[in-house]
């Protein structure tokens, strides 16, 4: 299982974004103070509060809105379901990063949260993947 602790300036408006582009809260798991949301059985975006983050670590908290800690890539099984999470982030208040990136065996394109966490959602056609590498390494003989 993978456990990816974000800190949120409002648990309950990150909650409500991660909702609008298909996150599931895990009621559980989560408190005034942090939400556990769920992408998949095995993964789990947790929310958490400023003040309850700084319990967790002793290094200040990026200002990821001006600041890169991390990109975090979600596959996705067609171009149509990254396009409509990444219109989803940004209907729900979020911010696109970068145009679309259409590499023919991989598209790709990314937002930010509400603050500030970048995001990459991808679909990865494997088959032409490995054909390209390998046309790649043979331009390169």
């Amino acid at each position: 299982m993978i456990f990816v602790n974000l800190p949120v300036a409002d648990v309950a408006k990150s909650t409500a974004f991660y909702e609008a582009i298909g996150f599931e809260k895990n009621v559980q798991f989560s408190a005034e103070h942090a939400s556990s949301m769920m992408w998949t059985d095995t993964i789990t975006i947790m929310l958490v509060g400023h003040a309850f983050y700084r319990t967790l670590t002793t290094r200040p908290i990026a200002d990821t809105h001006g600041t890169s800690g991390a990109l975090i890539a979600l596959g996705f099984d067609s171009r149509a379901e990254v396009d409509a999470i990444t219109e989803a982030a940004i209907a729900a208040g979020g911010r696109e990063g970068h145009d679309p990136e259409d590499l023919g065996f991989m598209y790709s394109r990314a937002f930010e949260d509400l603050d500030g966490h970048g995001f990459g959602p991808l679909h990865m056609d494997l088959d032409a993947a490995v054909a390209a590498m390998a046309q790649s390494e043979t331009e390169a003989a």
